[in-house]
């Protein structure tokens, strides 16, 4: 009877260490699904969180679109394909702070836009002359003020007399010359509804052709006037502490880069703290309103 007993209890027993062995195997299965799981999510965060400093850094050099069009903010020379400019000189400060160098990839006023919104990116932020607008922060991102800037005219010197307002450019027998896709073209034609618009593709090459009769007025920046009338005595900037418009110019980039854009607007006050911005604006004759 006894020994009836005792084997009973030891088949329930034997039956019970089997569900609990069965039960830890389960356990241990879900475990090292929860270690899996939580792994993996652990790894999309990192991803996600890696932000584009850290890629630049990996990579090693920032990437940075530019026209190379717009003495004296950023020009390509095209003999040697070298480029210079104030804003070539930031774009640098800028990479130095991030503890890379600086690769200048070309890009134009019409492109611009898609050109930063692109994916894949071909650059990670853009440079030179670009105006700081509602429209363009409305899809992407833009960096503090680093330059003052506003619309004018170049014309040339033996007619600057005749250019006292907008109102004397604004006529049928004013021909008036801009390059294409940029504020300067829409600016034209939104504000010059009578004189007669000339869209001419190489923005560098419009100041000579003032100069040369093919056309009697460029729209321009007072950022850049000032180094073709300096360069060039044909011609002349007569509205120059009179602009049209005023703003300031920034560095555009992609949104979803506010790491970067962090990173930028730091070294913009780092520049303007110690000096560098404004040497840099005496280097290129530029106006400091900061």
């Amino acid at each position: 009877m006894l020994l009836t007993t005792l084997l009973k209890q030891d088949k329930v027993t034997g039956m019970v260490r089997r569900s609990l062995c069965m039960l830890a195997a389960v356990l241990a299965l879900c475990c090292a699904a929860v270690m899996v799981a939580c792994g993996s999510s652990e790894n999309n965060t990192e991803q996600q969180t890696k932000g584009r400093v850290a890629e630049i850094a990996e990579r090693g050099t920032l990437l940075v679109g530019t026209t190379g069009d717009y003495r004296p903010l950023s020009f390509c020379e095209p003999e040697t394909g070298e480029y210079w400019g104030f804003g070539i000189e930031v774009a640098r400060e800028i990479a130095g702070g991030l503890g890379v160098e600086a690769e200048f990839v070309r890009t134009s006023w019409p492109t611009l836009t898609a050109d930063v919104m692109a994916v894949p990116q071909s650059f990670d932020m853009a440079i030179g002359g670009i105006t700081i607008t509602d429209a363009r922060c409305q899809v992407m991102l833009m960096s503090e003020g680093y330059l003052a800037n506003g619309k004018t005219i170049l014309c040339r010197a033996t007619e600057s007399e005749r250019y006292k307002r907008l109102a004397d450019i604004d006529k049928p027998t004013v021909r008036v010359m801009v390059n294409p896709g940029g504020l300067n073209e829409k600016f034209a034609n939104e504000n010059l509804t009578h004189a007669t618009i000339i869209v001419h593709q190489k923005n560098e090459e419009i100041p000579r052709l003032i100069a040369e009769g093919e056309a009697d007025v460029m729209i321009t920046e007072i950022t850049e006037a000032p180094y073709y009338v300096q360069t060039d005595k044909r011609l002349a900037a007569p509205l120059l502490d009179k602009p049209f418009t005023r703003g300031e110019i920034g560095v555009l980039m992609q949104k979803g880069q506010e790491d970067l854009l962090q990173a930028v607007n730091n070294t913009i006050r780092r520049m303007k703290s110690d000096g560098t911005l404004r040497r840099l604006h005496e280097k290129y004759g530029l106006v400091y309103a900061y």
